[in-house]
């Protein structure tokens, strides 16, 4: 068992350009960004218990598949899958925490410690009561599996033959799958004002600098899925495959959608470049259905252009960003 923490009609187009708006000292934005996610948001963790479904070989074991291929044992590693996870009790256990797993990381800004993100506190009780529904979800889909337990165990030593070990297996699923979701306090704890102040004020420095470390990584984050939409339907809409125009699912459009409306509920508004590029891929692709590219060459040739040049700059965003970093974090240093 393990516990882990865990997308040529004849209609115009209307097209806008944006104009870039003018570049904001790093240290002043980001600072404020970071003061502005530790007075509005909630750390919240999700953690799994699961079962795990994977075992290493017995020595013994290792020792027989070694010999098939003439190898050493010492260096080889081999595992076996003890229950079927194609099962389509298992399969049901694992959609419900990859969807919990997915809508926490869907709500939430990244956090320099593991197993933590950023929550907005206003969105708190609305979050909670969703992950509720999960885990009950949850604990009925692994009850379906319990029933299905013994059956499966049966396969697997069919399946497994001489590999199979009736060690590996529980007695019983209860309670081996389950989630929990927590609040940690990330914030210094006030007795230390009392008790060193010293160490209060450390402790103020160190989670003012963890901020800081989120705001990068959420911009990091939107930059990174921004340019993946962009580059994926660009290159959908170029060129040809078997002398036809490529396939693009509508969700090429559709994660636009969503995408733009988490950037509006969870951007920390640090970096006016990104927001800019992302109002130029809103004003891009707004108002256009799939069925439009499908049908308008020139409009497949005008998105994709568009796509190109936002795709670029977000390349020099991503790339520039490393360096601004350490520009920021020298001169935090020196304010400090």
């Amino acid at each position: 068992m393990s516990t882990a923490t865990t997308t040529d009609t004849g209609q115009t187009t209307s097209r806008r350009t944006t104009t870039p708006p003018t570049t904001t000292p790093a240290t002043q934005t980001e600072r404020s960004a970071a003061n502005r996610l530790r007075s509005t948001m909630a750390a919240v963790r999700l953690a799994f218990t699961w079962l795990g479904v994977r075992k290493t070989l017995a020595p013994e074991q290792r020792t027989t598949a070694a010999r098939a291929f003439q190898a050493d044992r010492e260096l080889l590693s081999a595992t076996k899958l003890i229950l079927d996870t194609k099962h389509p009790s298992f399969r049901n256990v694992a959609r419900v925490r990859s969807e919990a797993s997915g809508y926490w990381r869907t709500e939430t800004l990244p956090f320099p410690e593991p197993g933590v993100r950023l929550l907005p506190q206003n969105k708190l009780a609305g979050f909670d009561a969703r992950m509720s529904q999960f885990r009950q979800e949850l604990l009925d889909a692994a009850r379906e599996l319990s029933g299905q337990y013994e059956q499966i165990k049966s396969e697997a030593r069919r399946r497994l033959g001489s590999l199979f070990n009736a060690g590996d297996y529980p007695t019983t699923l209860d309670g081996l799958f389950d989630l929990e979701v927590s609040y940690p306090p990330i914030e210094p704890p006030h007795y230390l004002i009392a008790l060193n102040p010293g160490v209060f004020d450390a402790e103020q420095a160190r989670v003012r600098e963890r901020f800081e470390s989120a705001v990068e990584l959420a911009e990091q984050a939107f930059a990174g899925e921004l340019q993946k939409l962009v580059t994926h339907l660009a290159e959908r809409l170029t060129g040809l495959q078997d002398g036809q125009p490529k396939v693009f699912r509508d969700t090429a459009i559709s994660n636009f959608t969503e995408f733009f409306d988490r950037f509006r509920r969870l951007n920390v508004r640090s970096n006016p470049e990104l927001d800019a590029l992302v109002d130029q891929a809103r004003q891009v692709i707004t108002g256009i259905e799939p069925q439009q590219l499908r049908d308008s060459v020139r409009l497949r040739a005008m998105v994709a252009n568009d796509f190109t040049r936002i795709e670029q700059a977000v390349g020099d965003l991503l790339v520039d960003r490393p360096r601004r970093n350490i520009i920021r974090r020298g001169q935090t240093g020196a304010g400090a």
